[in-house]
């Protein structure tokens, strides 16, 4: 049975987003999907029956549009965000500016459960432009929307992601992956259905309101570990190159420059590479997954079913051993 309440998701059809729509959906949530492009998110129309999910036109930039997604609605989540700068789609203007109209917006609309998603390592005196800018949008919504929960994951991993997926398709046609300063950094991938439970258990949960909690998965993996389980999931063989990271700046610059081309998307950023300096892993006392009741899923049992198209003949791969 469908519940009354609306929820207004902005960044809904993205990789997270959709999983929350899900999870929303499940739990009885009628869904409002707040999208710059309704018209490529007409699939997330089937995520519930008729009816419960609803597409609407917003654009965090706007306020305009984004107080007319956010009227009628009884909470409000928030998963815009972007890996790399293009054009108006910068870090400033999306993560703490787009914060700060959602959260005003939610505030004037009396909207007080509101679940903002942030990052691990989001700190105001970051060198990285990404982490500065996560941290500021934090600030601008707890200054609208105090009862508002932050949730900070670490790199999120499923059907979709940018980080796994991406790695295996170079191992596709590369004969190496790069090792950024040797591969020693440190990540707690976390699952993005727990990602989406958390937010749901976010909204719903008195206790979750005005807190901050830090997700990362039941593993702590060096970047080198993730580059052989990504290898050892496709059942290729690939050598591993150290990069410095005064060589990898080089190269993350010329990503940057050939990213100035009309729908190239750079593969590697000067900002991507500074964030990679630092683990990215849950800190010590901060609150987790745990404290919101969830166990997290591995990335063993989650990752190699959906790299099962980079194995040399996809699901008929007869894996050697």
């Amino acid at each position: 049975m469908l519940r009354d309440e609306i929820i207004t998701v902005f960044g809904g059809s993205g990789f997270v987003g959709r999983h929350v729509v899900r999870a929303l959906s499940k739990a009885g949530y009628r869904v409002r999907v707040a999208t710059r492009r309704p018209h490529l998110a007409q699939d997330l129309r089937v995520t519930g029956v008729v009816g419960q999910v609803q597409l609407v036109q917003a654009n965090v930039r706007v306020p305009s549009s984004v107080e007319r997604a956010v009227e009628g609605a009884s909470g409000v989540v928030n998963l815009v965000g972007v890996l790399s700068e293009s054009g108006r789609q910068t870090f400033s203007r999306l993560h703490a500016q787009g914060a700060k109209t959602i959260s005003e917006a939610a505030a004037s609309a009396g909207i007080t459960a509101m679940v903002h998603i942030s990052a691990i390592g989001a700190d105001v005196a970051s060198a990285s432009r990404y982490a500065r800018s996560k941290a500021e949008g934090e600030a601008f919504v707890k200054a609208a929307l105090p009862s508002a929960t932050i949730l900070r994951p670490s790199i999120i991993f499923g059907n979709g992601d940018g980080f796994f997926n991406r790695f295996a398709s170079m191992a596709q046609f590369l004969p190496a992956l790069p090792l950024f300063g040797g591969g020693k950094s440190r990540f707690q991938p976390v699952y993005a259905g727990d990602v989406a439970q958390a937010v749901l258990t976010a909204l719903t949960s008195e206790a979750a309101r005005g807190e901050t909690y830090e997700l990362g998965g039941p593993g702590v993996y060096t970047f080198e570990e993730l580059m052989r389980f990504t290898l050892d999931a496709i059942d290729r063989r690939r050598f591993l190159v150290p990069l410095p990271f005064m060589l990898a700046n080089s190269i993350a610059f010329l990503s940057e420059m050939a990213a100035i081309l009309p729908f190239v998307q750079p593969a590697l950023t000067r900002d991507q590479l500074i964030q990679l300096r630092q683990d990215n892993v849950v800190s010590d006392g901060a609150k987790t997954l745990a404290d919101l009741g969830i166990d997290g899923e591995t990335i063993e049992a989650i990752v190699p079913d959906y790299l099962v198209p980079y194995r040399r003949h996809g699901q008929f791969h007869e894996r050697v051993v």
